[in-house]
């Protein structure tokens, strides 16, 4: 669940969920919004011949209009573009260009792009993401804090107008091998068109990494009104999941006043009141808050994300004992969603109450058993072991946190203090040593084996 920050040392938004604002831009993560992106992305990838799990999607925490491609297999969409597209098409059609950036190999004919500072930077925090967050906070939950670094995406990738025209051709075939039309990807092209009129300061990173032509527009234009696909829509089901996607996104990243501008009491849908509960959440009014979110689990009662939301404010209230039931639930309806697992442990752990202590650390299991590079799991866990005197386990925890989070002297002092503490020859020993190693490449492992 997207969640309130108290540091602001980043350069785009003032209160953007649950992630370190880290200087240039970050990540955020939220499962709802993965989903709902992975929805888009899917028929897209498999009409490109794919593997839908072998691609994968970041979201950028930055305002302006822009996606990419970068570092292989690996997509790229700004905050900023999710809350300007009015339709899932918009968006579907950014990745399907996208995506025929990563089929047509255009990444591969950027060799020199790859080497200047911004790609490094970009790449480097790819490495990064999966890391997740710094915890031990009480605004670390869910949405997994994923620093992110300088990255000057606006240099980054400068496609040229051959590889733009060949991604525009490749994505709209895709787009028509999986039904849906291309009219998301035209509109999208025609809202950038005026920017070719602004001075290249004043353009949205899109337009200046992905130059525009008139031809291009053209195409897509003709292509659209040719096409049997031309009226059709996607599901109600993907309306409504772009519309709730939108709201979270603008609640999250603006002041109550606004919000409530935007979304009204009027304003009935389940879209609008998930924005004025978050609103008010984050305007520190529980009250409102609890009850616009109850209403909306008694709308949908087996809705993970509502539960998941209702036991984040609980817990940032103060209140984890009272969060447990409806995370729990969340993690259930969600099928054991790595980050609702996460923020469940965490609920866990700030009881203090020892009997929650083995469910936190099962959740936690449950968590790097399909996310083993998510920091913030790596942190709770070496609290956990720590409070169950599992002395070994613990320090091995936090070597693998500090090794994430790139703290190579503190993953090494660690991994020493669980190579002490471990019985020899285990799995755990064996990492603590594959640790050492990678912390200390002189260093002769050979001494260490057991006998």
């Amino acid at each position: 669940m997207l969640r309130r920050i108290l540091t602001l040392t980043a350069i785009f938004l003032v209160a953007l969920p649950s992630m370190v604002l880290a200087q240039g831009r970050s990540f955020i993560r939220d499962t709802e919004i993965e989903d709902t992106l992975r929805l888009y992305a899917t028929p897209i990838f498999k009409a490109a011949g794919l593997d839908p799990n072998g691609v994968s999607v970041y979201i950028v925490s930055d305002n302006s209009l822009n996606a990419f491609v970068a570092g292989g297999q690996k997509l790229f969409i700004n905050t900023g573009l999710l809350l300007k597209a009015e339709t899932p098409e918009q968006v579907i059609g950014v990745m399907a260009h996208e995506t025929g950036h990563i089929t047509g190999g255009h990444l591969s004919r950027v060799h020199d792009q790859l080497r200047n500072a911004s790609a490094i930077s970009i790449l480097s925090t790819i490495a990064g993401v999966a890391a997740g967050v710094a915890a031990g906070r009480s605004d670390v939950g869910t949405a997994a804090i994923l620093g992110g670094q300088n990255i000057a995406t606006r240099n980054f990738l400068a496609y040229s107008r051959t590889q733009e025209s060949s991604a525009d051709q490749a994505g709209v075939k895709y787009l028509t091998a999986a039904g849906i039309s291309a009219r998301g990807m035209m509109e999208f092209m025609e809202t950038l068109e005026g920017q070719e009129l602004l001075s290249t300061a004043s353009q949205d990173p899109y337009m200046r990494s992905h130059p525009l032509t008139t031809e291009r527009v053209e195409f897509l234009e003709n292509y659209v009104a040719n096409s049997a696909l031309k009226d059709a829509k996607v599901s109600p089901e993907l309306y409504e999941h772009h519309a709730r996607m939108r709201a979270k996104l603008y609640a999250f990243t603006n002041h109550i006043q606004n919000t409530l501008r935007t979304y009204p009491e009027s304003d009935t849908s389940v879209a609008g009141q998930y924005a004025r509960a978050i609103a008010y959440y984050r305007n520190s009014e529980l009250a409102p808050a609890l009850e616009i979110i109850e209403k909306l689990i008694g709308i949908e009662p087996n809705n993970p994300y509502f539960e998941e939301l209702k036991g984040q404010v609980l817990l940032e209230f103060g209140k984890a004992r009272e969060a447990i039931d409806p995370l729990q639930k969340s993690v259930e309806l969600s099928n054991g969603a790595p980050l609702i697992r996460l923020l469940l442990a965490h609920a866990m752990i700030e009881t203090g109450d020892a009997a929650y202590l083995e469910p936190a650390k099962a959740s936690l299991m449950g968590v790097l058993s399909r996310e083993r590079g998510n920091a913030s799991a790596w942190r709770f866990r070496a609290i956990v072991e720590n409070r169950l005197g599992n002395e070994g386990e613990a320090s091995l925890s936090q070597a693998e946190y500090s090794l994430l989070s790139g703290d190579r002297q503190a993953a090494s002092y660690h991994a020493v203090q669980a190579d002490r503490k471990l019985e020899k020859g285990t799995a755990a020993w064996l990492r603590a040593q594959d640790i050492l190693q990678a912390t200390n490449p002189d260093r002769d492992a050979d001494k260490d084996a057991p006998k």
